[in-house]
Protein backbone atom coordinates (compact mmCIF):
# COMPACT_ATOMS: atom_id res chain seq x y z
CA UNK A 1 0.00 0.00 0.00
CA UNK A 2 1.17 3.51 -1.42
CA UNK A 3 1.82 6.38 1.39
CA UNK A 4 -1.00 8.14 -0.24
CA UNK A 5 -3.02 5.13 0.50
CA UNK A 6 -2.24 4.95 3.78
CA UNK A 7 -2.75 8.38 4.47
CA UNK A 8 -6.75 7.96 3.03
CA UNK A 9 -7.21 5.18 5.18
CA UNK A 10 -5.74 7.24 8.31
CA UNK A 11 -8.02 9.92 7.50
CA UNK A 12 -11.26 7.76 7.36
CA UNK A 13 -10.50 5.80 10.37
CA UNK A 14 -9.95 9.35 12.11
CA UNK A 15 -13.62 10.38 11.25
CA UNK A 16 -14.87 7.76 13.81
CA UNK A 17 -15.76 9.38 16.97
CA UNK A 18 -14.66 6.07 18.67
CA UNK A 19 -11.19 5.95 17.64
CA UNK A 20 -8.05 7.00 19.55
CA UNK A 21 -5.39 8.14 17.44
CA UNK A 22 -2.49 7.80 20.55
CA UNK A 23 -3.86 4.59 21.46
CA UNK A 24 -0.68 2.52 22.05
CA UNK A 25 0.32 -0.92 20.72
CA UNK A 26 2.22 -3.70 22.12
CA UNK A 27 5.35 -2.25 22.89
CA UNK A 28 3.67 1.41 23.98
CA UNK A 29 4.07 2.50 20.63
CA UNK A 30 1.69 5.08 19.31
CA UNK A 31 0.19 5.85 15.83
CA UNK A 32 2.29 8.80 15.40
CA UNK A 33 5.45 6.87 16.37
CA UNK A 34 4.70 4.34 13.82
CA UNK A 35 3.92 6.35 11.22
CA UNK A 36 7.06 8.43 11.99
CA UNK A 37 9.51 5.23 11.92
CA UNK A 38 8.32 4.82 8.21
CA UNK A 39 8.94 8.35 6.96
CA UNK A 40 5.15 9.02 6.71
CA UNK A 41 4.74 12.52 6.45
CA UNK A 42 1.26 12.84 5.35
CA UNK A 43 0.06 10.30 8.22
CA UNK A 44 2.27 12.32 10.55
CA UNK A 45 0.92 15.38 9.73
CA UNK A 46 -3.08 14.20 10.25
CA UNK A 47 -2.04 12.67 13.22
CA UNK A 48 -0.40 15.60 14.82
CA UNK A 49 -3.79 17.91 14.42
CA UNK A 50 -5.12 16.05 16.69
CA UNK A 51 -5.48 17.41 20.20
CA UNK A 52 -5.24 14.21 21.67
CA UNK A 53 -1.92 13.23 20.25
CA UNK A 54 1.09 13.81 22.00
CA UNK A 55 4.11 14.04 19.59
CA UNK A 56 6.74 13.50 22.41
CA UNK A 57 5.00 10.42 23.62
CA UNK A 58 7.55 7.50 24.36
CA UNK A 59 7.11 3.40 23.94
CA UNK A 60 8.02 1.35 26.56
CA UNK A 61 11.25 1.55 25.80
CA UNK A 62 11.39 5.53 25.64
CA UNK A 63 11.67 5.80 21.89
CA UNK A 64 9.65 9.18 20.40
CA UNK A 65 8.30 9.87 17.30
CA UNK A 66 11.59 11.86 17.36
CA UNK A 67 13.75 9.04 17.84
CA UNK A 68 12.10 6.77 15.25
CA UNK A 69 12.25 9.43 12.49
CA UNK A 70 15.97 10.25 13.55
CA UNK A 71 16.98 6.46 13.85
CA UNK A 72 15.56 6.23 10.12
CA UNK A 73 17.02 9.06 8.27
CA UNK A 74 13.50 10.55 7.41
CA UNK A 75 14.58 14.15 7.28
CA UNK A 76 10.85 15.56 6.41
CA UNK A 77 9.40 13.81 9.41
CA UNK A 78 12.13 15.11 11.66
CA UNK A 79 11.45 18.96 10.68
CA UNK A 80 7.61 18.54 11.21
CA UNK A 81 8.27 17.48 14.54
CA UNK A 82 10.50 19.72 15.82
CA UNK A 83 8.26 22.27 15.09
CA UNK A 84 6.31 21.48 17.71
CA UNK A 85 6.71 22.96 21.31
CA UNK A 86 5.99 19.84 23.03
CA UNK A 87 9.13 18.06 21.90
CA UNK A 88 12.05 17.85 23.51
CA UNK A 89 14.79 17.08 20.58
CA UNK A 90 17.37 15.51 23.24
CA UNK A 91 15.26 13.27 24.84
CA UNK A 92 17.33 9.87 25.58
CA UNK A 93 15.49 6.73 25.26
CA UNK A 94 16.04 3.94 28.01
CA UNK A 95 19.44 3.03 26.44
CA UNK A 96 20.78 6.79 26.57
CA UNK A 97 20.48 7.00 23.02
CA UNK A 98 19.33 10.93 21.41
CA UNK A 99 17.78 10.83 18.24
CA UNK A 100 20.93 13.00 17.42
CA UNK A 101 23.05 9.31 18.62
CA UNK A 102 20.80 7.06 16.05
CA UNK A 103 20.83 9.76 13.43
CA UNK A 104 24.64 9.66 13.70
CA UNK A 105 25.67 6.02 14.31
CA UNK A 106 23.44 5.18 11.37
CA UNK A 107 25.28 8.28 8.83
CA UNK A 108 21.98 10.34 8.29
CA UNK A 109 23.75 13.48 7.75
CA UNK A 110 20.75 15.54 6.85
CA UNK A 111 19.15 14.04 10.06
CA UNK A 112 22.03 15.65 11.89
CA UNK A 113 22.48 18.54 10.31
CA UNK A 114 18.97 19.48 11.08
CA UNK A 115 19.44 18.22 15.14
CA UNK A 116 22.35 19.97 15.18
CA UNK A 117 21.00 23.21 14.76
CA UNK A 118 18.68 23.49 18.04
CA UNK A 119 20.36 24.46 20.64
CA UNK A 120 19.00 22.21 23.38
CA UNK A 121 20.87 19.17 21.46
CA UNK A 122 24.21 17.73 23.38
CA UNK A 123 26.54 16.76 20.62
CA UNK A 124 28.51 14.97 23.06
CA UNK A 125 26.00 13.24 24.81
CA UNK A 126 26.83 9.79 25.64
CA UNK A 127 24.62 6.84 25.66
CA UNK A 128 24.77 4.74 28.78
CA UNK A 129 27.31 2.67 27.32
CA UNK A 130 29.36 5.46 27.38
CA UNK A 131 29.43 6.04 23.22
CA UNK A 132 28.69 9.76 21.83
CA UNK A 133 27.45 10.72 18.84
CA UNK A 134 30.98 10.80 17.52
CA UNK A 135 31.89 7.73 18.34
CA UNK A 136 29.25 5.87 16.61
CA UNK A 137 29.65 7.72 13.33
CA UNK A 138 33.58 7.33 14.04
CA UNK A 139 33.31 3.78 14.59
CA UNK A 140 31.09 3.15 11.28
CA UNK A 141 32.86 4.65 8.86
CA UNK A 142 30.30 8.01 8.57
CA UNK A 143 33.33 10.82 7.58
CA UNK A 144 30.70 13.40 6.76
CA UNK A 145 28.92 12.76 10.46
CA UNK A 146 32.41 13.02 11.87
CA UNK A 147 33.52 15.99 10.52
CA UNK A 148 29.89 17.77 10.85
CA UNK A 149 30.04 17.12 14.70
CA UNK A 150 34.09 18.16 15.38
CA UNK A 151 32.88 21.40 13.10
CA UNK A 152 30.12 22.08 15.86
CA UNK A 153 32.34 22.14 18.44
CA UNK A 154 31.73 21.34 22.03
CA UNK A 155 32.83 17.81 21.18
CA UNK A 156 35.76 15.86 22.49
CA UNK A 157 37.06 13.79 19.76
CA UNK A 158 39.27 11.65 22.04
CA UNK A 159 36.40 10.93 24.48
CA UNK A 160 36.32 7.41 25.54
CA UNK A 161 33.61 4.88 25.75
CA UNK A 162 33.27 1.57 27.89
CA UNK A 163 36.45 0.06 28.25
CA UNK A 164 38.70 3.39 27.39
CA UNK A 165 38.24 2.81 23.60
CA UNK A 166 38.38 6.13 21.40
CA UNK A 167 36.82 7.14 18.59
CA UNK A 168 40.44 7.11 16.72
CA UNK A 169 40.71 3.01 17.87
CA UNK A 170 37.25 1.97 16.47
CA UNK A 171 37.86 3.46 13.42
CA UNK A 172 41.42 2.46 12.64
CA UNK A 173 39.92 -0.99 13.41
CA UNK A 174 37.75 -1.03 11.26
CA UNK A 175 40.05 0.26 8.66
CA UNK A 176 38.05 3.85 7.73
CA UNK A 177 40.64 5.37 6.33
CA UNK A 178 39.14 8.44 5.83
CA UNK A 179 37.89 9.02 9.52
CA UNK A 180 41.04 8.36 10.74
CA UNK A 181 42.70 11.01 8.84
CA UNK A 182 40.17 12.97 9.80
CA UNK A 183 40.60 12.10 13.37
CA UNK A 184 44.33 12.77 13.09
CA UNK A 185 44.09 16.17 12.05
CA UNK A 186 42.45 17.25 15.16
CA UNK A 187 45.69 18.31 18.44
CA UNK A 188 42.97 17.05 20.52
CA UNK A 189 43.44 13.66 19.51
CA UNK A 190 46.20 11.22 20.84
CA UNK A 191 47.20 8.98 18.25
CA UNK A 192 48.53 6.32 20.38
CA UNK A 193 45.90 6.05 23.02
CA UNK A 194 45.43 2.65 24.39
CA UNK A 195 42.45 0.97 25.82
CA UNK A 196 41.91 0.04 28.99
CA UNK A 197 43.86 -3.54 28.24
CA UNK A 198 46.43 -1.46 26.53
CA UNK A 199 45.31 -1.50 22.97
CA UNK A 200 46.40 1.27 21.46
CA UNK A 201 44.82 1.90 17.24
CA UNK A 202 48.19 0.68 15.79
CA UNK A 203 47.58 -2.55 17.58
CA UNK A 204 44.27 -2.96 16.39
CA UNK A 205 44.79 -1.56 13.09
CA UNK A 206 47.39 -4.31 12.51
CA UNK A 207 45.43 -7.21 14.38
CA UNK A 208 42.99 -6.42 11.39
CA UNK A 209 45.20 -5.84 8.65
CA UNK A 210 44.39 -2.06 7.79
CA UNK A 211 47.55 -1.62 5.63
CA UNK A 212 45.86 2.19 5.02
CA UNK A 213 45.52 3.19 8.30
CA UNK A 214 48.61 1.52 10.09
CA UNK A 215 50.66 3.90 7.25
CA UNK A 216 48.90 6.81 8.33
CA UNK A 217 49.51 5.48 12.27
CA UNK A 218 53.35 5.12 11.67
CA UNK A 219 54.16 8.47 10.20
CA UNK A 220 53.14 9.88 13.35
CA UNK A 221 56.21 10.70 15.91
CA UNK A 222 54.04 10.20 19.02
CA UNK A 223 52.69 6.23 17.79
CA UNK A 224 54.99 3.64 19.43
CA UNK A 225 55.29 1.07 17.00
CA UNK A 226 56.19 -1.34 19.41
CA UNK A 227 54.05 -1.27 22.12
CA UNK A 228 52.78 -3.93 23.63
CA UNK A 229 48.89 -4.24 25.30
CA UNK A 230 47.97 -5.76 28.72
CA UNK A 231 49.05 -9.31 27.16
CA UNK A 232 52.73 -8.28 25.70
CA UNK A 233 51.15 -8.73 21.92
CA UNK A 234 52.72 -6.05 20.18
CA UNK A 235 51.29 -4.45 16.69
CA UNK A 236 53.81 -6.91 15.24
CA UNK A 237 52.88 -9.66 16.81
CA UNK A 238 49.14 -9.36 16.13
CA UNK A 239 49.61 -8.70 12.11
CA UNK A 240 51.96 -11.70 12.18
CA UNK A 241 48.86 -13.74 13.92
CA UNK A 242 46.54 -12.91 11.28
CA UNK A 243 48.67 -13.56 8.34
CA UNK A 244 48.91 -9.73 7.47
CA UNK A 245 52.05 -9.55 5.43
CA UNK A 246 51.75 -6.23 4.23
CA UNK A 247 51.49 -4.88 7.62
CA UNK A 248 54.04 -7.01 8.87
CA UNK A 249 56.55 -5.76 6.38
CA UNK A 250 55.40 -2.06 6.95
CA UNK A 251 56.11 -2.60 10.77
CA UNK A 252 59.29 -4.35 9.82
CA UNK A 253 61.03 -1.08 8.37
CA UNK A 254 60.23 1.05 11.71
CA UNK A 255 64.01 0.58 13.66
CA UNK A 256 61.98 0.41 17.06
CA UNK A 257 60.20 -2.90 16.16
CA UNK A 258 61.70 -6.14 17.88
CA UNK A 259 60.94 -9.09 15.08
CA UNK A 260 61.60 -11.57 17.89
CA UNK A 261 59.75 -9.70 21.13
CA UNK A 262 57.68 -12.10 23.39
CA UNK A 263 54.35 -11.77 24.62
CA UNK A 264 53.21 -12.97 28.06
CA UNK A 265 53.52 -16.19 27.31
CA UNK A 266 56.51 -16.50 25.68
CA UNK A 267 55.45 -16.73 22.19
CA UNK A 268 56.98 -14.32 19.65
CA UNK A 269 55.35 -13.16 16.24
CA UNK A 270 56.74 -16.46 14.38
CA UNK A 271 55.73 -18.81 16.83
CA UNK A 272 51.76 -17.30 16.45
CA UNK A 273 52.31 -17.24 11.89
CA UNK A 274 53.87 -20.90 12.32
CA UNK A 275 51.07 -21.84 14.39
CA UNK A 276 48.21 -20.74 12.17
CA UNK A 277 50.02 -21.89 9.29
CA UNK A 278 51.06 -18.39 7.75
CA UNK A 279 54.17 -19.63 5.56
CA UNK A 280 54.34 -15.92 3.90
CA UNK A 281 55.33 -14.47 7.68
CA UNK A 282 57.20 -17.14 8.76
CA UNK A 283 59.70 -16.50 5.24
CA UNK A 284 59.31 -12.63 6.23
CA UNK A 285 60.36 -13.13 9.88
CA UNK A 286 63.21 -15.55 9.14
CA UNK A 287 65.02 -13.46 7.17
CA UNK A 288 65.18 -11.13 10.24
CA UNK A 289 66.93 -11.60 13.38
CA UNK A 290 65.12 -14.33 14.94
CA UNK A 291 65.54 -17.39 17.33
CA UNK A 292 63.38 -19.74 15.20
CA UNK A 293 63.73 -22.68 18.12
CA UNK A 294 62.52 -20.28 20.64
CA UNK A 295 60.26 -22.09 23.13
CA UNK A 296 56.78 -20.44 25.17
CA UNK A 297 56.40 -20.42 28.36
CA UNK A 298 54.49 -24.05 27.86
CA UNK A 299 57.39 -25.75 25.88
CA UNK A 300 55.97 -25.09 22.76
CA UNK A 301 58.55 -23.95 19.85
CA UNK A 302 57.03 -22.40 16.27
CA UNK A 303 58.29 -25.90 15.02
CA UNK A 304 56.56 -27.65 17.18
CA UNK A 305 53.11 -25.59 16.83
CA UNK A 306 53.30 -26.17 13.07
CA UNK A 307 53.53 -29.72 13.01
CA UNK A 308 50.98 -30.24 15.81
CA UNK A 309 48.58 -27.81 13.17
CA UNK A 310 49.52 -29.93 10.28
CA UNK A 311 51.14 -27.18 8.63
CA UNK A 312 52.93 -28.62 5.90
CA UNK A 313 54.29 -25.24 4.21
CA UNK A 314 55.86 -23.51 7.95
CA UNK A 315 57.22 -26.96 8.80
CA UNK A 316 59.26 -27.22 5.76
CA UNK A 317 60.29 -23.38 6.49
CA UNK A 318 61.39 -24.47 9.68
CA UNK A 319 63.35 -27.48 9.27
CA UNK A 320 66.45 -26.51 8.12
CA UNK A 321 66.19 -23.28 10.49
CA UNK A 322 65.67 -24.55 13.70
CA UNK A 323 65.80 -27.75 16.30
CA UNK A 324 64.16 -30.90 15.67
CA UNK A 325 61.43 -31.73 17.52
Amino acid sequence: MGGSQHERVVEMLLRHGDIRPDKPGEDGETPLCVAAWNGNEGVVKMLLERDEVNPDQSDNYGRTPLWCAAQNGHEGVVKILLERDEVKPDQSDNGGRTPLWCAAFNGHDGVVKILLQWGEVNPDKPANDYRTPLFCAASNGHERVVKMLVDQGGVNPDRPACNGQTPLLFAAASGHVEVVEALLELDEVNPDKPDNDGRTPLRCAALYGREGVVKMLLARPEVNPDKPDINGRTPLLCAAWNGHEGVVNMLLQQDEVSPDKQDNDGRTPLSYAAGNGYAGVVEILLGRDVDPGKPDVFGQTPLRMATRHGHTAVVALLRPAGPSL
